[in-house]
């Protein structure tokens, strides 16, 4: 796989001017025919940034190409019989994707070939899955709160099921490889670490005083952002795990979180609101504001450069600097 090749990280003061400058291209799905017929659920690069996957709670699985946002040129995976609810790329192989459905089932796929490769049998309605770093495991999540490793070579198999004595809504990996750690948002305002493989519990971090809905840690794993219900995200160093700042700009419960390439910036989503603001991670300042008329529930920014992802209630999915700009 051909590494991305990341702009070099802008500066704080630089990028508040050039920011503005980036333009939003628009992709629209042949499966809208009118608002909330196609709400986009999660949204999910490929780890060089030359795709883009999103899924809906009408069933449709996406493949775009950034570049290209006719619909002639994406690629339509079909197999789930319920609402798409979480994607995620193999971080090690641009072509493999992996998606959680209300169907049950975890999904592996090869977008070149338009096939499914694996079909893994959750037990339950899927709510979320990680990709270990390495690629050798996803985490997937059920409504119900269960846990199931499902180790990737030579085919998806799924482990024993972990079920979670409290609501578990969103989960990730560490950064080494093989990862030591997951990371876990719960229903009591609380973030909890396992141990992996063994799962056994190991900290516990009070971090908001209602639901922590969203997390994702930076590239470098220096910071842990969590979004809440309570319409913050906190910025945890994980050198300490000490809270660092709180972003208090949004509207609504924070469904998304994403850092930059570079770790610099961060941006939170919700279904609530008119705008998405950009805020810089070590001084917590807004540098920068996009108009989405109206909730941007998931956000993605591009994984080698200044590109951000975004889509909401029955508006499609849009990317800021696709169209043009100067970053």
């Amino acid at each position: 796989m051909a590494p991305p090749h990341p702009r070099r990280p802008t500066a704080k003061d630089k990028f508040a001017v050039l920011f503005p400058t980036l333009k939003a291209q628009s992709y629209h799905d042949p499966a809208s025919r009118g608002p909330g017929s196609h709400t986009i659920k999660t949204i999910a690069w490929n780890p060089t940034g030359h795709l883009i996957a999103t899924g809906s709670a009408d069933r449709t699985l996406r493949i775009w190409n950034p570049e290209k946002p006719q619909v002639k040129n994406s690629t339509e995976l079909r197999g789930h019989t319920g609402q798409i609810e979480r994607i995620a790329f193999n971080p090690t192989k641009e072509a493999e994707l992996a998606s959680a459905s209300s169907d049950g089932t975890c999904k592996f796929w090869d977008v070149r070939s338009k096939t499914c490769t694996a079909t893994v049998q959750l037990g339950g309605e899927g709510l979320t899955i990680a990709w270990a770093a390495d690629g050798s495991v996803v985490m997937a999540g059920t409504k119900a709160d269960t846990l199931i490793p499902i180790t990737t070579n030579p085919t998806p198999t799924a482990g024993s099921s972990h079920q979670q004595s409290l609501q578990t809504n969103q989960v990730t990996f560490n950064h080494p490889t093989p990862p030591t750690h997951l990371l876990l948002t719960r229903g009591d305002g609380s973030i909890s670490i396992l141990s992996y493989p063994s799962m056994q519990p190991l900290h516990s971090l009070h971090a908001h005083t209602s639901s922590c809905v969203s997390l994702s840690l930076s590239p470098s794993a220096r910071y842990l952002a969590i979004g809440g219900t309570d319409a913050l995200i906190s910025l945890y160093d994980t050198t300490d795990w000490v809270c660092k700042r709180t972003l208090t700009s949004l509207v609504g419960t924070v469904k998304s979180v994403s850092f930059s390439f570079d770790g610099s910036f961060v941006v939170g989503g919700s279904d609530e609101g008119s705008a998405l603001e950009i805020a810089h991670v070590e001084s917590g300042d807004c540098v920068g504001k996009v108009e989405t008329g109206g909730g941007a529930g998931v956000v993605a920014w591009h994984p080698g450069r200044y590109w951000l992802a975004w889509a909401g209630e029955g508006g499609g999915l849009k990317i800021l600097g696709a169209a043009g700009g100067q970053m």
